[in-house]
């Protein structure tokens, strides 16, 4: 079996161990619509539900690809990522809390292509399930002083704490910017920081931090983390307008005609030509979405993408090089890494 086969396994035993958490006489229901959000149970559940869980895939990969051989002891698990398995889970949960409360946010009904858990149950119990998580996921972290000490616990839960103030405020912005007309590139980063490169940059820096790492390689997985997590986004956005709905699975037309402030959209506006023109003048419709897609390429606004894409992909992957990950799993992370830089779906 290879590493991330292995690492997905027990993420996804770790997850469940968590969550049971509600899992008393009084609570089943409610234990019922996480296990539903997480994709375990209801109609349509499996591994199309589940989603990839990358984000704790990263934290195991990065801790095993650093480990340091001399911290082990018989006390300390086998193989030694085993033991940031707490951490993983808690980022895992920190992702999942957002998706349900965006979905209520959004007013999206569909959730990897199933009824969100709003839809399910109403808006008040899926904000429940949503704070749910939230607080699973900061006990899950303190799950950790099984392995580690005092010390580290606190500065990985001070990471991920601090990665999700960072959430929140990328959430707010994208919120405040709906209705505004006035806004530059310059405001998409703060954004996008927030809502993509905080919790993912999370995963890499906690993630060296367990496997023992020196302050320059946690430095530089961070900042690894971090800039994937802006590529994927800039990438995000290209898909949002211009992907093979085949591929991604979803219409293209949604960022077009739900006025997302993506970087696209923004270098259009920032031209002042026929694309800001019609923008200014309200929503795209369905019908328009071809043309208006095809008039923000040719003022140039899927190739500045494209190359601010490959920016952020080189500098993600200069800071990995720094890093130096190592072993079976060093090369799995570089692997995930590409995988993800190149994606099309």
């Amino acid at each position: 079996m290879n590493i991330q086969k292995q690492m997905l396994e027990a993420i996804e035993s770790e997850l469940q161990k968590q969550v049971a958490r509600l899992d008393q006489p009084r609570t089943k229901q409610f234990h019922e619509m996480l296990t539903y959000h997480m994709g375990w149970t209801g109609e349509g559940a499996g591994s199309e539900a589940t989603g990839k869980r990358i984000r704790p895939l990263l934290v195991l990969l990065t801790t095993a690809s650093c480990e340091n051989e001399m911290k082990k002891s018989e006390t300390i698990a086998t193989p030694y990522w085993l033991c940031a398995k707490p951490a993983a889970a808690a980022i895992e949960l920190v992702h999942n809390f957002s998706l349900v409360h965006d979905d209520i946010q959004d007013n999206s009904d569909k959730r990897r292509g199933r009824n969100t858990v709003w839809v399910n149950w109403g808006a008040p119990m899926a904000i429940n399930v949503g704070d749910a998580l939230f607080v699973i996921a900061n006990q899950a972290i303190l799950d950790l002083m099984e392995y580690q000490s005092a010390d580290v616990v606190s500065k990985a839960a001070s990471i991920l704490n601090n990665s999700l103030l960072e959430l929140t405020r990328g959430q707010f912005m994208d919120m405040s910017y709906e209705d505004r007309n006035d806004l530059s590139i310059d405001d998409y980063w703060p954004m996008v920081g927030g809502k993509t490169s905080a919790l993912l940059s999370a995963c890499t820096h906690i993630g060296a931090l367990l496997g023992s790492a020196s302050e320059d390689e946690q430095e530089a997985y961070r900042l690894f983390g971090w800039h994937l997590g802006l590529a994927f986004q800039v990438q995000d956005d290209i898909l949002g307008i211009w992907g093979d709905e085949a591929l991604i699975g979803k219409s293209t037309a949604s960022d077009l005609v739900e006025g997302k402030n993506s970087l696209p959209i923004l270098y259009g506006l920032g031209k002042h030509n026929k694309f800001a023109e019609r923008w200014s003048q309200g929503p795209i419709s369905m019908g328009e979405v071809k043309a208006v897609a095809t008039l923000l390429e040719d003022e140039g606004a899927k190739n500045f993408a494209e190359e601010t894409s490959k920016v952020e992909t080189q500098k993600a992957l200069e800071y990995l090089d720094q890093a130096n990950p190592r072993g079976e799993a060093g090369k799995a992370i570089r692997q995930l890494a590409n995988t993800l830089l190149t994606r099309k779906q």
